[in-house]
């Protein structure tokens, strides 16, 4: 066909517009399906599981009027978490339990929404800056280890993570064009989503509110965002206020973790070093602006209040990761740009180039590590294999301290056979996670009428609880009992005790 034809130029430019899709596609396709990868990469972890997720696994498969029933009591703050996971179960398990695990069934949610997150990153970065910018910023993200830990966790931080990043898109979108408000009601609703699965992601809204601030976005644009950020805040307020009675539950938070400390501050830094490379945003919201306030303020928001109430983990403003994804990504792409582009050298870039291979491998390791058992604080799987190995049909069962309780919720049937010798009312009658106990003189009258009592604890060196039911515990082992055999697994020891003298004495090991 003659260049000339009407035809020719017609399939030219269909040729460029499918080209121009590919292009686009592949800055989300690429990012979403390399965090998928990471995401199922050793998913199971040889099917441990450890507290936390132990919890969501027992929350979740409770009937509805009995969740309800708890979250008035406990865990309120997750409650939307674990009411989706209870639907999500109940497809799960009546279709693909049987041949993928619970295991699966319980992460898999997760792996989807940071794969979702990467895709959305991508898409973010895209907009800010450019395909280039979008595509590296995706692949930078789903890179970073934290990210991985989490997209592989039985918990509603990946989910917040991914409803953070999807708002923050809405964002800058609506920031960007005419103002919409099908655009303002969808970042409303994403936001508000992302709060009740986890009160702190509210701490994302002063990261948009500086990023809007700096843009000097329109008068009208600024009071739709406030007026959506007062939206979110006071459909959150009833939840809050309401989980302040509830805030015993992280009476465990001291100071940060260092490693977590460190990671943040490691990322904080590169972060900064990465938005002084030379980058152009494209719209009114900066790269640099909305980076680096994601990446800065809702950590050092939740270290501030952590000096009033100790508050701060890592994973409850997981999406701080998202500001440094922007801002590396922008800086890789300007970077690594091809030779003899803005005075790009193939020398400089190959330098370039072999400094971010050497990262990756420096990080290869660190992935690995992620997906073995030791990964994480305890495994409750191993914990009931090694009570099930121990113990026989008849012995005496304790948990110390009580909310040990918890590892039995994945694996019921390993403990069957050995009655909880400390156990009032168990954890669906007693609407709680862990159950309630006997005052400590039944619990002592209980361990002198048996004469082995299999014991999952804490390992040596943890500080113990120093109410009557625990002390009735430790008390009467040591007067009482002798150990007879000790296992220990990651963040616990299982340990056969034996009556001497006394009624019911002369146990065997």
């Amino acid at each position: 066909m003659a260049p000339g034809h009407p035809a020719y130029g017609s399939g030219a430019r269909s040729v460029a517009a499918r080209s121009a899709w590919a292009a686009r596609s592949a800055v989300v396709l690429v990012p979403a399906g390399l965090m998928f990868f990471l995401s199922a990469w050793g998913i199971r972890r040889q099917d441990a599981v450890w507290r936390d997720e132990a919890v969501t696994y027992d929350m979740a498969h409770r009937g509805l009027p009995d969740l309800a029933a708890t979250l008035l009591h406990v865990d309120v703050v997750h409650g939307l978490y674990y009411a989706l996971m209870h639907c999500w179960f109940a497809v799960y398990d009546a279709t693909l339990g049987d041949a993928l695990g619970a295991v699966i069934g319980l992460r898999l949610p997760s792996a989807v929404a940071m794969t979702a997150a990467a895709a959305g990153v991508a898409l973010l970065g895209e907009r800010l800056v450019g395909r280039c910018a979008g595509l590296c910023a995706g692949l930078a993200f789903a890179l970073v280890p934290v990210v991985q830990q989490y997209a592989q966790e039985g918990r509603s931080y990946a989910l917040v993570c991914a409803l953070v990043v999807w708002a923050s898109y809405l964002l800058v979108l609506v920031a960007g064009t005419r103002p919409r408000r099908a655009l303002w009601w969808g970042y409303t609703a994403l936001m508000v989503l992302a709060c009740l699965l986890h009160e702190f992601a509210s701490l994302a809204l002063p990261a948009h509110g500086a990023a809007v601030a700096l843009a000097r976005l329109p008068r009208r644009t600024r009071r739709a965002w406030l007026l959506a950020a007062g939206t979110v805040l006071a459909v959150l307020a009833p939840l809050a206020v309401f989980s302040t009675s509830q805030s015993d539950q992280i009476s465990w938070l001291m100071w940060p973790d260092p490693l977590q400390l460190l990671t943040f501050a490691v990322l904080a830094v590169l972060g900064c070093l990465c938005a002084r490379v030379p980058v152009r945003s494209r719209g009114p919201i900066g790269l640099r602006a909305l980076g680096l306030a994601l990446l800065l303020l809702p950590t050092v928001l939740l270290l501030l209040l952590s000096n009033v109430e100790p508050a701060y983990v890592d994973r409850y403003v997981l999406y701080y990761v998202v500001g440094f994804a922007l801002v590396a990504g922008a800086a890789a792409a300007r970077l690594l740009r091809p030779a003899g582009v803005a005075g790009q050298t193939p020398a400089r870039r190959l330098r370039r180039s072999a400094a971010v291979a050497l990262v990756l491998a420096a990080l290869l390791p660190v992935d690995v590590h992620l997906r073995s058992p030791d990964s994480r604080v305890d495994d409750v799987t191993a914990v009931a294999q090694a009570v099930r190995q121990i113990s026989e049909p008849g012995d005496g069962l304790l948990f110390t301290p009580s909310r040990r309780r918890i590892w039995r919720a994945t694996r019921p049937h390993d403990f069957r056979g050995l009655p909880d010798l400390a156990l009032d009312r168990d954890p669906v009658a007693s609407r709680t996670l862990y159950g309630t106990e006997l005052s400590g003189d039944e619990i002592r009258d209980r361990m002198l009428a048996s004469r082995r009592i299999v014991v999952a604890g804490d390992p040596a060196g943890q500080p113990a609880d120093t109410n009557d039911q625990e002390i009735a515990k430790r008390a009467t082992l040591r007067s009482a009992f002798v150990v007879c055999r000790r296992t220990r697994v990651r963040g616990a020891e299982v340990t056969l005790y034996v009556r001497v003298g006394g009624p019911g004495g002369g146990g065997r090991c």
